[in-house]
C-alpha cells in the first residue's frame, strides 16, 4: 500500500499539485489519468521522491517516506520497479544483461542465482530464450517493453510505478502489456501506480482510477464505475472521444 496525505508541490510560486490525498491499493493495478499539465506526471515522481513536497505526507505501508534519511531512503528504492515511458533499456547491453543490471548494482547473488533469476523474470513476460542474447535493437518495440518489465521485477519489489507503458505501441501490444502488467500485479501482489492517458488501459485494468484535474483529486473509483459517473469534469476529459461517447450512450440505453 502506498498513501498519500495532503500533498502539495508548486514550482515558482505556481501550485502544482492541491493537497491530493489518495491510498492505493497492494495487489491492485491502481492509474493515474488526466489531462497534459494536469500534475499526474509531477505526482508519480513526488511518491518517488524524485521532487520535493511542499507539505504533505506519503507512506509506503508504514513507514513515512518523507520523514526518512538518505540511506534509509536508498534501501527502499530497492523495494521499487520502475518502467520508463520509452522502456530505457542500455542499447549496449543483450536483453539478459539488462535484467542482470539492477542484480549486480544491488544483490550479492552469484553467477549462477543471477542466471537463474534472470530467466524467471524473462519467463514471467513471455520471452524466449532465443531472445535472450539479443540487444533491445534487434527486438520489436513490444518486446522491448516486456523487457523493461522483467528489467523492473527483477529485484522482486514490493512497490512498481509505470510512466505510460503503452506509449508508441499498437493498440494489440498495448493490450498485452496492460494484461502483463496486471497479472504481475495480482501473482506478485505488488502496489502498481500506473500513470497513463491510455483509456483502453483504464477500462481494461482500472482497478482503482484517480483522476487529476488542474492539480487537485476530482474523481476516484474503478473502471466499472467511470462509464456511469456524474461528474462533469471527469465526463468532459474521457467523453470527448466520440468512441467512448458512443460506449456511454450504449451503455444508458442498455
Amino acid at each position: 500500500m502506498i498513501e498519500v496525505k495532503n500533498i502539495y508541490k508548486s514550482f515558482d510560486g505556481k501550485d502544482v499539485l492541491k493537497n491530493i490525498s489518495i491510498r492505493f491499493e497492494k495487489g491492485k493495478t491502481n492509474l493515474i489519468i488526466g489531462r497534459s499539465g494536469s500534475g499526474k506526471t509531477v505526482l508519480l515522481k513526488s511518491i518517488l521522491g524524485l521532487f520535493d513536497v511542499d507539505s504533505g505526507e506519503i507512506w509506503y505501508d508504514d513507514r513515512n517516506f518523507l520523514t526518512m534519511d538518505q540511506k534509509r531512503r536508498k534501501q527502499m528504492r530497492q523495494e521499487i520497479g520502475m518502467v520508463f515511458q520509452g522502456g530505457a533499456l542500455f542499447d549496449s547491453s543483450t536483453v539478459e544483461g539488462n535484467i542482470r543490471f539492477p542484480l549486480d548494482m544491488f544483490t550479492r547473488m552469484t553467477a549462477k542465482e543471477k542466471e537463474t533469476r534472470v530467466a524467471f523474470c524473462l519467463n514471467h513476460v513471455n520471452i524466449e530464450k532465443r531472445a535472450f542474447k539479443l540487444f533491445p535493437s534487434e527486438i520489436s518495440g513490444g518486446m522491448q517493453k516486456r523487457v523493461a518489465i522483467a528489467r523492473a521485477i527483477a529485484l522482486n519489489p514490493k512497490y512498481l510505478f509505470c510512466d505510460e507503458p503503452n506509449s508508441g505501441l499498437d493498440p494489440e501490444t498495448a493490450t498485452v502489456i496492460d494484461e502483463l502488467i496486471q497479472n504481475l500485479t495480482h501473482e506478485f501482489q505488488m502496489t502498481t501506480i500506473i500513470n497513463t492517458h491510455d483509456m483502453n488501459s483504464v477500462i481494461e485494468i482500472g482497478e482503482l482510477v484517480l483522476f487529476i484535474s488542474k492539480g487537485e483529486k476530482a474523481w476516484v473509483g474503478t473502471n466499472k464505475e467511470i462509464l456511469h459517473s456524474s461528474n462533469q469534469t471527469l465526463n468532459d476529459f474521457i467523453f470527448a472521444n466520440k468512441l467512448y461517447a458512443q460506449m456511454r450512450r450504449d451503455v444508458e440505453e442498455g
